[in-house]
């Protein structure tokens, strides 16, 4: 494996796995890419993304360029002479890279494409309520996450699973996924498919969640709710503002939820708790049971453990 020379590139915690599995597998690689270290709390203390500190760990040559078009960087990426290079979640790539080893560049997607393409495909695969997700290698073309397809493996999601362990799982999963993919194809015994556009425009889309993206519309059915609220969960997290008493509002971020035994008529946003041990807000068609909540400035907390400290009464309510 060590003739085959893998440059790779990513930067969160679900890039470290696939990185390990390439190197623990013999492959050579020159070089790994990352983004530069960015500032982060009140201090704007610069923080390493998990691929640099991997990659430092493990001794690698690093780079890491603030843009990825600079001629300095191609020529580096051009002298180091890849024969694969291997992303996950990352930038997008310029053609005069991704065009450069002649094996291809292969990118690791959380979806089975062309289903969910986009920034987001853990967190929309859920909020949908899909059953079933996976992961895709393919090659990187010029249009975002169109390349043809290299390999894929499905896996199903939990009926209560949340984003952050479904993204735990298939980081695993996609991480062996890529391994193979590079030893096929330095073998030669993989055949690139077009992705399937059949469903075109009605094929989900996974783009980017912003805040305002998280907000709780309580007039959706409560099976919608419980999706969103766990596909959600555990970040960026669903939130909602809290009308408690005296007409005072409160955001507060909501990271489990159930649909209950209970039935109780609540209009939606309405909240009713025995403020000890449950609470419960209406929805479109029905009560869902909050599980897990946080106050701004607050720790995340049990709902048993938030009532300790939190009282609800009968105008409070979860609305705009």
């Amino acid at each position: 494996m060590a003739d085959t020379r893998v440059i790779f590139m990513g930067t969160p915690q679900f890039a470290v796995p696939s990185l390990e599995r390439i190197i623990a597998k013999g492959f050579s690689v020159p070089a790994v890419v990352t983004a530069p270290d960015k500032g982060a709390g009140r201090g704007r203390v610069l923080r390493e993304s998990p691929v640099k500190k991997f990659a430092v760990e493990k001794g690698l040559y690093l780079m890491q360029p603030d843009n990825l078009k600079d001629p300095a960087f191609i020529s580096k990426i051009k002298e180091l002479e890849p024969d694969i290079i291997a992303v996950v979640a990352f930038r997008v790539l310029p053609g005069e890279v991704w065009s450069l080893p002649p094996l291809g560049t292969v990118n690791l997607h959380a979806s089975l494409l062309p289903r969910y393409r986009g920034a987001a495909p853990i967190n929309h695969a859920i909020i949908n309520g899909e059953e079933v997700t996976g992961v895709t290698t393919f090659l990187i073309e010029k249009q975002i996450d169109h390349g043809q397809i290299l390999m894929q493996r499905e896996v199903p999601i939990g009926p209560s699973e949340t984003a952050g362990e479904l993204h735990d799982r298939l980081m695993l999963v996609g991480a062996g996924l890529l391994e193979e993919t590079i030893e096929r194809l330095r073998e030669g015994s993989l055949t690139p498919v077009p992705q399937d556009e059949a469903g075109g425009d009605d094929l989900p889309l996974a783009p980017k969640i912003s805040k305002s993206d998280c907000r709780i519309d309580w007039t959706m059915g409560r099976r919608s709710v419980f999706d969103f609220i766990r596909g959600l969960s555990p970040s960026p997290a669903s939130w909602t503002i809290l009308h408690g008493k005296g007409g005072e509002k409160t955001t507060v971020k909501i990271f489990f939820a159930e649909i209950p035994d209970r039935d109780v008529s609540l209009k939606p946003g309405e909240v009713l708790s025995d403020n000890c041990n449950y609470i419960c807000v209406g929805c479109g068609d029905g009560p869902i049971e909050i599980k897990s909540l946080q106050l701004p400035g607050k720790k995340r907390l049990a709902v048993k453990e938030f009532l300790k400290g939190f009282d609800f009464d009968e105008d409070s309510f979860m609305d705009d």
